[in-house]
């Protein structure tokens, strides 16, 4: 069994400023490491091995090059449960069509699906919660590719990869 989701990488100087900011604050709880900053578009959880080639062959069927944006990052939260994140005050049209697409074509796989609003953001800690009187930073970038990722014991191993432009 394969633990599996749908993310785009938070690109390399952007979780190095992230993580920098992060230090600063000294926020309770577990930080997620740097190298596994990202915003989860579709999880998938467990599933076998041998639906692997379905889930790298499933996003080829979506408009890609029309999905390239700009990601901003400004707004800080705390969910119930201690889930400390960063999300966009306003989420662009194409991350919301793109999270929908990949979410529609894994139900008519036959493919399990979260059965909750999409929430994009970028996960800071667990087990925190929102600080007083830290303003929320922003950060951006243009996103041009997303990723099949496997969860192993903590780290995030990149399976495939798809252009957004």
């Amino acid at each position: 069994m394969l633990r599996l989701f749908y993310a785009l990488p938070c690109p390399a100087h952007i979780a190095t400023r992230v993580d920098t900011w992060r230090q600063g604050q000294q926020f309770a709880g577990q930080p997620v490491p740097a190298g596994n900053l990202h915003l989860t578009l579709a999880f998938l959880g467990h599933l076998p091995e041998s639906r692997l080639a379905l889930l790298e062959q499933l996003p080829a069927r979506l408009p890609l090059a029309e999905l390239a944006f700009e990601l901003r990052l400004d707004r800080l939260d705390c969910w119930h449960g201690g889930l400390l994140h960063l999300a966009p005050s306003q989420p662009p049209e194409q991350l919301l069509a793109l999270a929908d697409g990949l979410q529609q074509l894994l139900a008519e796989a036959g493919m399990p699906i979260e059965n909750r609003d999409y929430k994009p953001h970028l996960t800071l800690a667990r087990e925190s919660h929102l600080p007083e009187r830290v303003a929320a930073p922003a950060y951006a970038w243009n996103v041009d590719e997303f990723v099949l990722y496997q969860s192993e014991k903590c780290l995030y191993h990149p399976l495939k990869r798809w252009p957004l432009a």
